[in-house]
């Protein structure tokens, strides 16, 4: 019988979420939701230390804003909890316990002066000391003492640490869902601590642990995390379970294309690194967001999904429900991936012209409100109107402040080009027309001013430019007659008159 499938993403509260981050529990997501499977948050936060206050919420808020919401975590427990590390201090010790037992680890009583002394005298000889199966029954650990003097260093309260066991002289055939096979010398490896000597696990047990105790079937997570693999796989072994299946994601990487990206990078090229904006509580700096920014929320995981990830075919614009039919992790790269802000922007127009007009709606008029701005204008209709010149939704403002503010001052150069001699008669002339139309519908208008032009015999220039100066104070926009209509009749009069005075 085929497994449920069971994935996590497990972030620590240590700050806010890079997009490094939000890009893995993306995948996540998409591969869970692809196979009817569960996607579970788990908070790793036994490293006290570096715990930052706000930093849980931030990556639930994150993650909500990114469409890509958990089905199992912290206050949505699904039989598996608690889903923070720290409320399961209580779990790891018997698992430690068990390997030393069987073999597998070993109290190791080193201190940390000792360990430095080695280091030096290694690096004196231009070596590396590597704590391993070449030197551990040589050092101050339960390898090297007997049952009694090992009982009599924990009675006595000596600090010690559980190290694993690595097995010596075995070629490890490891595989990875997107590198493949891989071997692994067991001789090369060093013997990691699983137990601090403050009597908490480090990463690599209590990951493995609570992987197996979730009933975890996937574990898809970053490339930082393959070294540990090998280390990873022999702790399944060890503990005699079922190991779940690996799956390594390429880095994203700076737009020059060397190195990881960084929080720098974004400061420095002037892009956003974080889903959020994010307010540092040590100093109250301040980060910027993808969401504080403008970019909507489809366009920043369109834009995620295709680093390190690719369909196989030209499509490039997705919806999260056609990015979880499509995904495969048999198509996620092992190159890294090169972040490319300005493609980034170009997710972003894509889904704003795809956006939901109520959407668009909505978010325009936040920024009417903020300006003081109440209209009894067809706002969709202004919208719609300018939307495909947009890259986000404070672009609108810019395309369509005419429609609602009056220009009180005009571009230089297009008057100089539009506004002869005769402009004022012909546009005094023009008033009149306009103020005689009863129906100011676009087209209706448009049939009147373009009729009475051609009766004149005059270029359309000679009309159309001084007019589109007066409503909009440049020779930008869209239709005349659309801003006509949708600013009305007396407001279009109105412009016209205070540009002849004006000008």
């Amino acid at each position: 019988m085929t497994k449920d499938i069971r994935v996590r993403f497990a972030p620590s509260p240590t700050g806010p979420l890079h997009i490094g981050g939000v890009r893995t529990a993306l995948f996540n997501y998409l591969y869970a939701k692809k196979h009817n499977g569960t996607f579970i948050l788990r908070i790793e936060d036994t490293d006290q230390n570096r715990y930052v206050p706000g930093a849980e919420n931030y990556i639930q808020d994150a993650l909500n804003w990114c469409m890509i919401p958990y089905d199992e975590g912290p206050e949505k427990d699904g039989g598996f909890g608690p889903y923070r590390q720290s409320e399961r201090k209580h779990l790891y010790q018997e698992y430690a316990d068990q390997l030393i037992k069987d073999g597998y680890a070993y109290y190791a009583f080193d201190t940390s002066e000792e360990l430095d002394d080695l280091r030096k005298s290694h690096e004196t000889n231009g070596e590396t000391f590597v704590y391993n199966w070449s030197n551990r029954t040589n050092l101050n650990n339960s390898l090297s003492l007997t049952n009694e003097e090992v009982s009599s260093k924990i009675d006595a309260g000596i600090p010690y640490v559980i190290r694993f066991k690595t097995p010596t002289n075995e070629i490890l055939q490891l595989n990875d869902e997107i590198r493949g096979k891989i071997k692994i010398d067991t001789n090369n490896l060093d013997d990691k601590i699983l137990f601090k000597s403050d009597g908490m696990p480090t990463y690599h047990l209590a990951n493995i642990v609570d992987d197996h105790l979730m009933k975890i079937t996937h574990v898809i997570r970053g490339e930082e995390w393959l070294p540990s693999l090998a280390l990873h796989v022999l702790l399944y072994r060890s503990l005699g379970w079922e190991a779940p299946s690996f799956a390594h994601l390429p880095l994203i990487l700076k737009p020059v294309g060397k190195g990881k990206l960084s929080k720098r990078d974004g400061d420095k090229m002037g892009f956003p690194v974080f889903p959020l904006q994010w307010t540092d509580p040590k100093d109250n700096s301040v980060s910027s967001g993808y969401r504080e920014d403008g970019y909507l929320p489809e366009a920043v995981v369109n834009m995620l999904a295709f680093l390190g990830w690719n369909p196989g075919t030209e499509q490039e614009l997705f919806s999260l429900d056609q990015l979880i039919n499509a995904f495969d992790l048999g198509k996620v790269n092992k190159a890294g991936a090169k972040f490319d802000p300005e493609k980034t922007k170009w997710f972003q127009q894509q889904h704003l012209q795809q956006a939901d007009i109520t959407t668009l709606i909505n978010q325009f008029e936040v920024i009417l409100s903020e300006k003081n701005i109440s209209t009894t204008a067809n706002v969709q209709q202004i919208i719609e109107t300018v939307k495909e010149r947009a890259t986000f939704t404070s672009d609108l403002w810019d395309l369509t402040s005419f429609f609602f503010i009056a220009p009180t001052s005009y571009d230089s150069k297009a008057i100089k080009k539009a506004w002869k001699d005769d402009t004022p008669s012909l546009m005094h002339e023009l008033t009149r027309i306009l103020n005689d139309i009863t129906d100011f519908s676009e087209t209706n208008v448009a049939s009147i001013v373009k009729g009475w032009i051609t009766a004149k015999e005059i270029g359309f220039g000679k009309i159309m430019m001084p007019l589109r100066i007066a409503l909009v104070g440049s020779l930008q926009g869209p239709d005349l007659f659309l801003i006509a209509s949708i600013i009305g009749k007396e407001e279009t009069i109105k412009r016209i008159k205070d540009t002849i005075e004006r000008n």
